[in-house]
């Protein structure tokens, strides 16, 4: 009989997967990678902390499927689609948008993962490698070269494409987890964000239309 009732209770296959990363995602993003605790994250889930060993193998294997595997496959994505954009008739809004849009999405989804970089020189080279912060910074190396090919393909020119890529991350991951304190209680949409980071990428702060002359 109690077999029977443990059999009927028993959760579907894969469900303390998702629950732990629902929770790491969770708790990651609001306390910091070193403080929280694999005891915390199994309770959190609402599984045994046994179950967290057995799925992931450890913390670190949990926060880098939970945080930085989204972020390197957005990534990826970009750089596989964009031999196939075709200067001439891409319109440049267009890719900025879908690009920084999804970006700015991830980071608001996954704040954890902007808190833990913060704080990265604190952790040992095995952590970082484990957690997956060395794909993080491989991630941000082709990001540094699409931008250089696309200002390049633009016919503009700058001494540090590289380094323009890797602050318009920055900026991005900034509006993303930062928004709340920046706005205070009346935040201007996703979409209003969004398209402002893709003017300020493309043309600059000092970017205006004609409205804004008026």
């Amino acid at each position: 009989m109690a077999e029977t009732q443990a059999l009927a209770t028993r959760r579907p296959r894969g469900t303390p997967r998702r629950l732990l990363l629902a929770a790491a995602r969770d708790l990651f993003a609001r306390q910091d990678y070193r403080s929280t605790t694999t005891r915390e994250l199994a309770e959190h889930a609402g599984v045994r902390e046994h179950l967290l060993f057995r799925t992931f193998g450890s913390k670190a294997a949990l926060f880098r499927e939970a945080l930085v595997v989204p972020f390197v496959e957005l990534v990826d994505a970009f750089a596989a689609a964009w031999p196939a954009i075709v200067p001439e008739t891409a319109v440049e809004e267009d890719v900025g948008r879908g690009f920084l849009g999804a970006l700015y999405d991830l980071f608001v989804e996954n704040r954890g993962l902007v808190l833990t970089l913060s704080v990265a020189d604190s952790l040992s080279d095995e952590e970082l490698a484990e957690a997956g912060i060395r794909d993080i910074e491989r991630a941000l190396a082709l990001i540094g070269q699409i931008g250089s090919e696309g200002i390049l393909l633009k016919g503009m020119h700058s001494n540090h494409h590289e380094l323009a890529a890797r602050s318009t991350v920055a900026m991005v991951a900034g509006m993303a987890t930062f928004g709340t304190t920046l706005f205070g209680g009346r935040p201007p949409s996703r979409d209003d964000i969004v398209e402002e980071l893709t003017q300020m990428t493309l043309r600059g702060f000092l970017h205006r239309d004609h409205g804004d002359d008026q």
